[in-house]
């Protein structure tokens, strides 16, 4: 089996390519990131095709000042520009193509003509339920929900149905996938891993409480209601720390629950999260929507235990009672039961990170995930 898998950025695709590398199954790693950048991975230059041009006028283009860009939006174009370029350079060499949902279309078709079996890889929910959740979570507060530019809805939407094989992440995708219409037999569910070699528990530093929010800070990610559920609980000697990029929609929330025990502690470099998520207690992630939170494993990997919504891929990976938590979304009782849960039972708090952090070098490293997804790409043959 010769596999080419084709992304536009990053996403988890560097390291889908090196499981395949190890196993001797990569063909060809077709990616907007430059080289020097991909090999980092462990990957061989050889096996790369760098796209880094469109990167380049992409991020160039998104920085000019708002009023230099005015209403246009090229985010279409790059992706059409990205799809067509790897479009041309296909050849019958390889017999399965793993393509990143919205930015490969003509590739599926093209690599369906050269005889070669498709796989479209999707992260989050299926797109016509991420659409409805999310516009009806900022309707609930007052906002506009700005939608994906109609061409890249339609290209996703039709790539679902053209590709052989769509890979998805987690039940609750699956889930809107199968409401979708879409077949069970055409989904591909393996978990994503973590790196063991960069998440793992550093001594913390102090007896304060901490709970941890990782990634964005937004409505998608349920941060609002993360905030509210720890300010009304107002516990002595606790803090929640928030660890990502701040929204403009979360900065009302941020600003209505203002408190010495929230902390904003901004973005870090995906190495330096360790320290952070070691010198916390509890690992949170409220979100609404969030087809696999990669940030799961790897708060589990540093010995958290997890308080999740069934919105996030926890899942899957979070055994409810042993390793952590699921609760609806949108539950701010159901978040402070936990947090206050965690916080009465110290003893019982250890024994559940202890427990995922088990789970997670048993189970959830990226050799384990190489593994099933190898073997679930060599069913398709």
């Amino acid at each position: 089996m010769k596999v080419c898998v084709s992304v536009w950025g990053r996403f988890h695709a560097f390291n889908l390519a090196q499981q395949l590398q190890k196993r001797g199954y990569l063909y060809k790693l077709i990616s907007t990131y430059p080289a020097f950048a991909i090999t980092k991975y462990g990957i061989d230059q050889k096996l790369i095709h760098s796209l880094w041009q469109l990167e380049a006028l992409s991020r160039g283009w998104y920085k000019l000042p708002r009023w230099m860009r005015g209403d246009r939006n090229l985010q279409l174009w790059f992706l059409e520009q990205f799809d067509r370029s790897v479009t041309n350079y296909l050849s019958p060499e390889f017999d399965l193509f793993v393509g990143w949902s919205g930015s490969n279309y003509w590739s599926v078709h093209r690599a369906k003509e050269l005889g070669a079996k498709t796989i479209i890889e999707r992260g989050s929910s299926h797109m016509h339920y991420q659409t409805e959740i999310l516009t009806e979570e900022y309707e609930k507060w007052g906002l506009s929900f700005t939608e994906t530019h109609p061409g890249i809805y339609e290209r996703e939407i039709q790539a679902y149905d053209d590709a052989d094989r769509i890979a998805i992440a987690s039940l609750f995708v699956k889930r809107t996938f199968l409401a979708q219409g879409i077949p069970e037999s055409k989904l591909i569910l393996v978990p994503y891993g973590t790196s063991l070699a960069e998440f793992y528990p550093v001594p913390k530093q102090d007896n304060i409480f901490r709970v941890i929010h990782c990634g964005s800070l937004s409505l998608r990610k349920g941060v609002q209601y993360l905030l509210q559920a720890f300010w009304e609980l107002n516990l002595p000697n606790a803090e929640l720390w928030l660890v990502g990029s701040i929204t403009p929609e979360i900065e009302p929330f941020i600003a209505k629950y203002q408190s010495d025990r929230i902390l904003i502690k901004g973005t870090h470099p995906q190495q330096k999260l360790r320290w952070f998520y070691s010198q916390c207690s509890v690992f949170s992630l409220a979100s609404i929507e969030d087809g696999f939170g990669m940030v799961i494993p790897q708060a589990m990997a540093c010995g958290l235990p997890i308080i999740h919504t069934t919105n996030t891929g926890g899942e899957d990976i979070v055994r409810h009672g042993i390793d952590g938590f699921c609760i609806p979304i949108r539950d701010i009782e159901a978040l402070k039961e936990k947090m206050l849960f965690f916080y009465e039972n110290p003893d019982k708090r250890d024994e559940m990170g202890r427990n995922a952090l088990e789970q997670a070098r048993k189970s959830l490293t990226w050799d384990d995930y190489g593994e099933k997804i190898t073997n679930a790409y060599l069913q398709i043959f």
